[in-house]
């Protein structure tokens, strides 16, 4: 009953995102459902145990649960206990968690020398001249030049759009609002698009007023994003996904010494720390370059 109430609060008072919910009511429920099963195990009046979270721990690492996962997991179960605290009654069910070490992958991204295959207009799109073409190629270069997540980009609406300012106006996780600046570039691209967009949804007769529409006049779906995402960038000779264009924005940043601070505030980070594993993309990418171009690098031909 506790764990509802308390997802309840994450939702409506926290606002967590709605990926972050899914994934916290799947590890919260599977862990309360184990607890059930354990209790009636045990001798009546016996009390919570921090031994039932090593045994569950176990048992997830047998089913092959990966650490990263069971991370999460308990930056779930962390924040649970942290709410059981403030409800009477609840102090025999909370215990110091463990911290579970996981290799972080290094995030993949387009290296600049071939994202402008993305923007060239040489693909082999037989639909050059229609709605769509100028809508996929918008949202691959907002995606790219601005870094916004797929979500984002899904939910902006005309009206986030500030063309004299060349700024737009992001909401993000937990409804966090940012601004996020728009190169000439994509402003020209955005200038083409909108006189298409605007004859399209008046054939259409609809008033939806997002920015991107599907083939209804309606808001385009996040899943719709990927699936045309990966399909632009086919015709282009590349693969990605949206994110992937998020990691090559803030890596292709950095690589041009933009500031770190800059890149967490335009990405909507709420910490530094998630904002930093970019510098091990560009560490990477130097350790490469000087492996193949340097004498002294160790290599022999």
């Amino acid at each position: 009953k506790t764990l509802e109430k308390y997802l309840k609060e994450i939702e409506l008072q926290r606002q967590y995102a709605a990926n972050t919910l899914q994934a916290y009511r799947r590890d919260l429920v599977a862990w309360v459902r184990f607890l059930e099963e354990k209790y009636g195990e045990l001798p009546h009046g016996a009390k919570n145990d921090p031994l039932f979270l090593r045994l569950y721990l176990r048992q997830r690492s047998e089913q092959k649960v990966s650490n990263r996962s069971l991370a999460r997991f308990l930056a779930a179960l962390s924040s649970f206990q942290k709410y059981l605290a403030t409800q009477p009654g609840n102090k025999q069910y909370i215990f110091k968690l463990p911290r579970m070490k996981y290799q972080t992958k290094i995030p993949d991204f387009i290296p600049q020398s071939d994202t402008e295959r993305l923007f060239d207009h040489s693909n082999t799109r037989a639909d050059k001249k229609s709605y769509f073409y100028s809508r996929d190629f918008i949202m691959i270069a907002l995606l790219y030049a601005t870094g916004i997540r797929r979500e984002e980009l899904a939910n902006t609406k005309l009206s986030d759009i500030d063309l004299d300012r060349a700024v737009m106006t992001v909401t993000g996780k937990g409804n966090k609002q940012r601004l996020v600046p728009i190169g000439e570039s994509t402003l020209e691209d955005l200038r083409r698009y909108l006189p298409l967009r605007r004859e399209f949804q008046q054939g259409k007769g609809t008033n939806a007023p997002h920015l991107l529409l599907n083939r209804q006049g309606q808001r385009l779906s996040v899943r719709s994003i990927d699936r045309l995402a990966a399909s632009f960038a086919a015709k282009a000779g590349l693969e990605l996904t949206p994110h992937t264009l998020r990691h090559t924005f803030a890596t292709h940043l950095l690589e041009n010494g933009a500031d770190l601070l800059l890149i967490k505030e335009i990405l909507g980070h709420s910490s530094l720390s998630t904002t930093q594993k970019y510098t091990h993309v560009t560490a990477e990418s130097m350790k490469k370059a000087y492996r193949s171009s340097h004498p002294r690098s160790g290599l022999k031909e």
